[in-house]
């Protein structure tokens, strides 16, 4: 959901209590500069960190961001989280937390980092460099402990007070009625029941969830003697997993929801003594006791569905999690069941798992021996999502595909660290497959992190090596690093030359002649260009290679002042563009062919194909190209007198370029064009009317500014 500017998670459910809390998290946030928030596993620091950077977002006027800890393996991916949840896309060759502090550096906004107790130190390292350099920013952090950062203010959140106050019944009654609306605790004595389920599960929010998801196989009051009887023992039997994951002492199978031996929890048993120490013994017993009411095939599910790390859909649950007794019917039904059981939380048709459940499923699935099974299966369903996304990029589903690369991009990221250990063959596949998805997301350092490694894990062949080589280049052109594309440009033209690869020849002429427009040299790409295309005829009309060969021969006309033959090109591209349902290479056409109408003086017809381009590009999420987009729609608008909402333009444009790292720039023969339209924007409304023009653009909402440059009125 959005804020004024910024991004915070939705409220799925409903929150109880907490005032006192919620008083002092906003004194902190309101006179500190960092503060954690800190409690066990359960007790409900996301949704009062939440509910309070709700109340205070809009005391920030660069917003409040949320970034999601819970999922990262390990502290490689911090700074990349950090940054795209900022809004940082940066296409520059800097250290990645030199881009990240320069980013906030100017910005009063409020960071959320959720769940950093498995980073504690890289998270530290990381606010300890952009608390310094960031002057007026704020910091919340949610932890199982505190962080150890100078300046740190630590809030502890206590379980919910179950003597003399009514939030634990709330909430149980609560989550009684979001399972079944027709629920509630009007039966004798099911309110004291309630009350004593609280109390004996000491106020924890999610224990009081879970036990209330187990009323639809029990009657509160039966609820309530199982709990005592299970926290009144204070011994613990240990026990052997069942062939699925049953709870029971001695791996003696045991039905659904059968009485366990006296005092055992699965989740005691198998407890890390350092991830769940012993005063969280409540809360495991309450996971352990609600896994037990679970089916074997739903604690199987339950177990395999731990490796991912993003949410997902019944379809890859089924590609992740079937075999064996699991089957893919029984995939949907045991997933059901789980969220039933409030293990997984389902939002429309996504589904994720609380990070603490999580865990305990990833203990099972130790404890059963198929750690290594379900981590292939899940490298395996991924790489099978990078051969479709790259199958289908110019085909009708390409933003899908593009949107589902990013969405996912973390699970991508455990999948190849799988492969690279375990197949190096398909690791060197799922690089150069999804590196092109990565480059123009502004996934940068790791799509050119990630081809290297692929590249150095041992020998590739053929296609393989070609396409890691491209994304190399491709990488490098787009962090203007020319010098490096160059290199992987020829690389591409020897490999696929010697292997007789038709696609790889027209990727390679892509890279080269891209690079060689950069550098000044627009006939050499266009003859390149020419021939290769002619070379390769066999290779269909639609292929995304062949159509962003035709890009080069469109950018070069333009560069040689040619503009009628570039027009036709540019035209004959977009339509064939529009055919496939391709909107990436679209959007450049687009962008030709305003800039080519710009250059013969129809700033009109220009300004209509800019805004075509930039309508592309947000559905791609492309901010790299809508940077580009609004600084020639801006001429556009400046060339037809209006200069006060040129002036914006520009400035929702350098806000676009700054979070891509890169001060304005775009084709070369662009630079003179602009700065002759930004003269005439000037003299139009004059220096002063024109800055303040230009600094509500650079300091409004992007996505608001952006906005405001498609609609297609002058403001004259």
């Amino acid at each position: 959901m959005m804020t004024k500017v910024g991004y915070l998670p939705e409220e799925t459910s409903s929150f109880v209590g907490r005032r006192a809390e919620l008083a002092r998290l906003h004194t902190a946030l309101t006179t500190r500069r960092m503060t954690t928030l800190i409690g066990p596993g359960g007790v409900g620091k996301t949704r009062l960190a939440l509910r309070a950077v709700r109340a205070v977002a809009d005391r920030y006027p660069d917003g409040a961001w949320w970034a999601d800890l819970s999922p990262l393996y390990d502290g490689r991916l911090l700074l990349p989280t950090v940054s795209d949840a900022v809004g940082l896309a940066d296409h520059t060759l800097r250290m990645p937390v030199e881009a990240l502090c320069e980013w906030l550096g100017d910005k009063h906004l409020l960071l959320v980092l959720d769940s950093a107790e498995h980073l504690r130190g890289p998270c530290s390292h990381l606010l300890a460099e952009i608390l310094t350099t960031s002057p007026a920013l704020t910091v919340l952090v949610t932890s199982r402990q505190p962080l150890g950062t100078r300046g740190e203010h630590v809030v502890e959140v206590p379980p919910l007070p179950v003597d003399g106050a009514p939030d634990a019944l709330r909430l149980f009654a609560d989550r009684l009625r979001a399972t079944d609306p027709r629920a509630g605790l009007d039966a004798p004595g099911d309110e004291a029941a309630a009350a004593e389920i609280c109390r004996r599960l000491e106020g924890i929010p999610l224990a009081i969830e879970l036990a209330a998801a187990g009323i639809g196989r029990h009657s509160v009051a039966q609820l309530a003697t199982r709990i005592g009887v299970r926290f009144d023992v204070p011994g613990v039997t240990v026990g052997v997993a069942g062939a699925y994951g049953s709870s029971c002492a001695a791996g003696a199978p045991s039905a659904p929801g059968a009485s366990p031996a006296p005092g055992t929890s699965r989740l005691d048993l198998l407890a890390d003594e350092t991830a769940w120490p012993r005063r969280h013994r409540t809360l495991r017993t309450a996971i352990g006791w609600s896994h037990e009411l679970c089916t074997p095939l739903e604690r199987l599910l339950w177990a395999r569905l731990t490796p991912l790390r993003t949410d997902f859909d019944a379809e890859v649950a089924r590609e992740v999690c079937a075999g064996g007794p699991l089957t893919p019917d029984a995939v949907d039904r045991a997933l059901q069941g789980l969220v039933a059981q409030s293990v997984v939380q389902r939002d429309g048709d996504r589904y994720r798992m609380l990070d603490t459940l999580r865990e305990y499923g990833r203990m099972w699935l130790t404890e059963l021996g198929e750690a290594r099974a379900a981590a292939d299966r899940h490298a395996r369903s991924f790489l099978g999502l990078a051969r479709r996304a790259h199958e289908g990029w110019t085909g009708p589903d390409q933003v899908f595909w593009y949107h589902k690369v990013s969405d996912t991009h973390l699970d991508l990221c455990v999948a190849l660290e799988h492969l690279l250990a375990h197949d190096v063959e398909g690791a060197q596949e799922m690089a150069g497959r999804v590196g092109f998805f990565w480059a123009c997301c502004g996934h940068l350092a790791e799509a050119r992190n990630y081809a290297q490694r692929a590249l150095d894990a041992g020998p590739a062949e053929g296609p393989r090596r070609t396409r890691l080589h491209w994304v190399l280049g491709v990488a490098a052109l787009l962090q203007s690093d020319f010098a490096t594309a160059e290199k992987y440009g020829a690389l591409c033209t020897a490999t696929a030359l010697y292997d007789r690869d038709d696609e790889g020849m027209l990727g390679a002429t892509y890279l080269t002649g891209i690079t060689q427009l950069m550098t000044g040299e627009p006939e050499a790409a266009l003859e390149a260009a020419g021939r290769v295309l002619r070379m390769t005829e066999g290779v269909p009309v639609d292929s995304g290679h062949r159509l962003r060969c035709r890009l080069v021969i469109v950018f070069a006309l333009t560069a040689l002042g040619r503009l009628a033959e570039s027009e036709a090109a540019a035209t004959a591209l977009r339509r064939a563009c529009e055919r496939g349902g391709e909107f990436w290479t679209r959007s450049y056409a687009d962008y030709q062919l305003a800039l080519i109408a710009l250059l013969q003086g129809r700033p009109d017809a220009s300004a209509t194909h800019a805004r075509a381009m930039l309508a592309g590009k947000h559905r791609l999420r492309d901010r790299f190209g809508i940077a580009l987009g609004l600084d020639l729609l801006a001429a556009a608008i400046a060339a037809q007198g209006a200069g006060a909402q040129a002036a914006r333009v520009y400035g929702t444009g350098q806000a676009y370029w700054r979070m891509v790292g890169h001060p304005q720039r775009g084709t070369p023969e662009l630079g003179p064009v602009r700065e002759r339209c930004e003269r005439q924007a000037r003299a139009a409304v004059g220096d002063e009317a024109y800055q303040r023009a230009f600094e509500r653009g650079r300091s409004d909402n992007a996505e608001v500014g952006l906005a405001a440059a498609l609609r297609t009125e002058l403001q004259l």
